[in-house]
């Protein structure tokens, strides 16, 4: 069983994934590049980061029968791996808990200026001229786009901060735990002080947020995205920042990733920026729970039953 990890890893994570997998697979780790291009020829199973799964590079994948995603999966093309009857599945909600840790964390960072506040100290400041502001949560309404695992269990951290829950969800059989009040997605955008979006990035979703919804925003609210780049148009919001149409956003991803060094988005004020780092619940690169996720999908594969989280029917 030959197993194709492409991503970006340094040799550490290298060592702690390859140690993790059965002794008796073969787990090769590349980067995007030619180099993958000769491994996939043979390949069993690839977990692919960065790179597109689509039909130039599923033809010559000749024996893959399973493509294997974390919670994302907009970069395969699944009715192209459905059509070579490959299966193709997620890890959905494996990395909910580190999600939404991560977003309660940029709200509190946000709302407490600690950003701001740290900066002051290391710049030896005078304290008696400190002048900022900061806020509580209490009160605060937030609107979730999105209540999948990630989305409920934000909600449920907000909760505790006695804060005001809206959501709001495509699939209308979605149903909420009483606390959670589901609404439409303009009454959420427009009342919301807090919007956290939650959702795959997919042709719906796509520029979701763009000039149009930032404009029926609170000039005072905080937007965040830990999901995908692509559901927000960048230059939309970095315009809308600049302009005071809405007060802050927290971001992790972004349309092109790694962040341009010349970004904007990397000199407003307003604005606090994580590397895509949100889902991974330590600082190695290294998910325990996700590959346990992977290992028992590539056995069931391997066994000739289908996947957990599955995407397509063969």
């Amino acid at each position: 069983m030959k197993i194709l990890v492409v991503g970006y890893f340094s040799e550490t994570s290298k060592s702690n994934i390859v140690r993790y997998f059965p002794q008796d697979w073969n787990v090769v780790i590349v980067p995007p590049g030619k180099e993958m291009l000769h491994h996939i020829e043979d390949c069993q199973v690839i977990i692919p980061e960065h790179i597109k799964v689509d039909h130039s590079l599923l033809s010559i994948a000749k024996k893959l029968k399973l493509v294997q995603t974390g919670a994302g999966f907009d970069n395969v093309d699944v009715p192209a791996c459905t059509q070579l009857g490959i299966w193709v599945a997620n890890a959905a909600g494996v990395n909910a808990q580190a999600v939404a840790e991560h977003v309660m964390a940029l709200i509190l960072s946000y709302y407490k200026n600690i950003p701001f506040l740290d900066t002051f100290m290391k710049n030896r400041m005078d304290e008696h001229q400190l002048d900022y502001t900061g806020s509580e949560l209490k009160g605060k309404t937030i609107g979730i786009i999105g209540l999948g695992a990630i989305g409920k269990k934000v909600a449920a951290f907000c909760r505790v901060f006695d804060m005001n829950v809206l959501a709001y969800a495509r699939n209308a059989l979605v149903q909420s735990d009483g606390f959670v009040k589901m609404t439409d997605f303009d009454t959420l955008i427009s009342t919301s002080d807090i919007i956290s979006v939650h959702v795959p990035l997919n042709q719906q979703t796509k520029q979701l947020i763009n000039k149009a919804a930032l404009k029926k925003m609170k000039n005072t609210a905080l937007f965040i995205n830990t999901a995908r780049g692509g559901i927000v148009n960048e230059r939309d919001l970095i315009d809308a920042l600049k302009n005071g149409d809405i007060s802050g956003a927290c971001l992790d991803v972004f349309e092109s990733e790694p962040l341009p060094i010349d970004s904007e988005l990397r000199n407003l004020g307003n604005v606090i920026l994580t590397p895509h780092t949100a889902g991974m619940p330590d600082g190695r690169k290294f998910h325990k729970k996700r590959y346990d996720f992977f290992i028992n999908n590539i056995k069931r594969v391997e066994n000739g039953e289908e996947p957990e989280s599955k995407l397509n029917q063969l």
